[in-house]
């Protein structure tokens, strides 16, 4: 066997479809495309129209909306905050805020605060000064010997409630 001997299987491959090259070819004239009308033109966008008949996005009602007010925090697990300790990252005698988990390469971007979830397990004494946290998340830190003090608006309604 030589190089110039290798090919492809049999029907391993097709030959490209040559639209429009004369009626002998069976796509000529026309191109596949019909006669005549919208379609057979190029340029046509007509997705979503139904022929006439009153298209599904408008038979269905509409429903919900986007509030423009919504926090959007990050989410920071404790086992998270743990991880970054043991490797050195974050330093467990100063307070840790989204300035040192953004510093740490915990959280991407600071948002709108951090939110504390108790995912994994918490070994070190903390204090963290965080925009919320959950109930759970609160009972670790402080079972851990660490503090959690909230800021921000989590704060002001924290202390309404109380």
């Amino acid at each position: 066997m030589k190089l110039n001997d290798i090919r492809d299987n049999e029907g391993a491959s097709k030959d490209r479809k040559r639209v429009g090259r004369g009626i002998g070819s069976g796509t000529g004239k026309t191109g596949g495309r019909g006669v005549k009308g919208q379609k057979s033109r190029s340029g046509v966008a007509i997705n979503g129209f139904e022929g006439g008949q009153m298209p599904i996005y408008r038979r269905l009602p509409k429903r919900g909306f986007t509030n423009i007010f919504s926090k959007d925090f990050n989410i920071v697990s404790v086992g998270r905050i743990q991880v970054a300790i043991d490797a050195k990252k974050l330093d467990a005698k100063k307070a840790i805020d989204i300035a040192a988990l953004v510093e740490a390469g915990v959280v991407r971007r600071p948002k709108d605060g951090v939110r504390i979830l108790s995912d994994g397990e918490l070994t070190s004494k903390l204090t963290l000064e965080v925009a919320g946290a959950s109930k759970s998340a609160i009972e670790k830190v402080e079972k851990a010997g660490g503090t959690l003090k909230l800021i921000g608006a989590a704060a002001v309604a924290a202390e309404a409630s109380e």
